[in-house]
């Protein structure tokens, strides 16, 4: 009964029919499957609704906290073996295991369909899918040339599911919408085969005033409930995106 009770609280906060929702998940604890969340997810969203989940690989890049923390006590020659073996990024193969159990499901699911870049894919199921996770510029992460703006076009909703607004990866696309712009930087990460390395210039992103920004959001604007002893929040990304790009402007610079 899990799936049946999760779609049903999902469709009374909102969650629409036919609609695209992108959703983060943190499953731990609760003891339900993430083939049975996606189920209750599919069931409230009906035939013609799409999931995407984030399906981010941060381990694929060498300027990233991700690999900085998987090489961390090794030595120099350690790092370097270690850095020579990384597997290359491959959008059918490749796992994301910082992102949860939902979004790795998703990710392997039949029919599912994953977007190109190398560091900072999204993975979806469902009839939208394949156009909105299409044509992901490999040198920009989460902006215009993203997924991203297509579910800001498409008027996708956001939805927490145990997890707070800190990994709203959607306010990356109001950090892309500031004027002026934040400062770039350099990334490198490995594509194609191991040792193919490629840079790139892109924003310099930064989640760190996420979880702040969630909680000055008006009240209007997200729908929140209880499962599973956490919080489940739903909201509009054109919302909270438009809202996170006002915040920015007043302290950004």
């Amino acid at each position: 009964m899990a799936d049946a009770e999760l779609a049903g609280l999902l469709g009374g906060m909102g969650l629409r029919r036919g609609g695209v929702v992108m959703v983060h998940a943190s499953l731990g604890g609760t003891g339900v499957p993430p083939r049975r969340v996606l189920g209750a997810l599919r069931a409230a969203l009906g035939p013609r609704g799409t999931v995407v989940v984030p399906a981010f690989t941060p381990e694929n890049s060498d300027t990233s906290r991700a690999y900085r923390g998987l090489v961390a006590g090794m030595s120099e020659g350690q790092a370097r073996a270690f850095r020579a073996a990384m597997p290359a990024f491959d959008a059918d193969r490749t796992p994301c295991p910082t992102m949860g159990a939902l979004a790795e499901w998703v990710r392997t699911s039949p029919g599912a369909v994953r977007s190109a870049h190398p560091q900072t894919s999204l993975a979806g199921l469902g009839p939208r899918a394949a156009e909105l996770l299409a044509g992901h510029d490999e040198t920009c992460h989460l902006g215009e040339r993203s997924p991203l703006a297509r579910l800001y076009e498409a008027d996708a909703q956001i939805l927490l599911l145990r997890v707070g607004f800190e990994v709203a990866s959607a306010f990356h696309l109001a950090e892309y919408r500031l004027d002026p712009p934040p400062p770039r930087r350099v990334y490198r990460c490995v594509v194609g085969s191991a040792g193919n390395w490629i840079s790139y210039e892109d924003l310099t992103l930064d989640d760190g005033d996420f979880a702040a920004i969630g909680a000055r959001l008006p009240q209007a604007l997200v729908t929140e409930r209880k499962w599973a002893g956490g919080l489940v929040s739903l909201c509009r990304m054109r919302e909270i995106v438009d809202d996170a790009k006002t915040q920015m402007s007043v302290y950004r610079r």
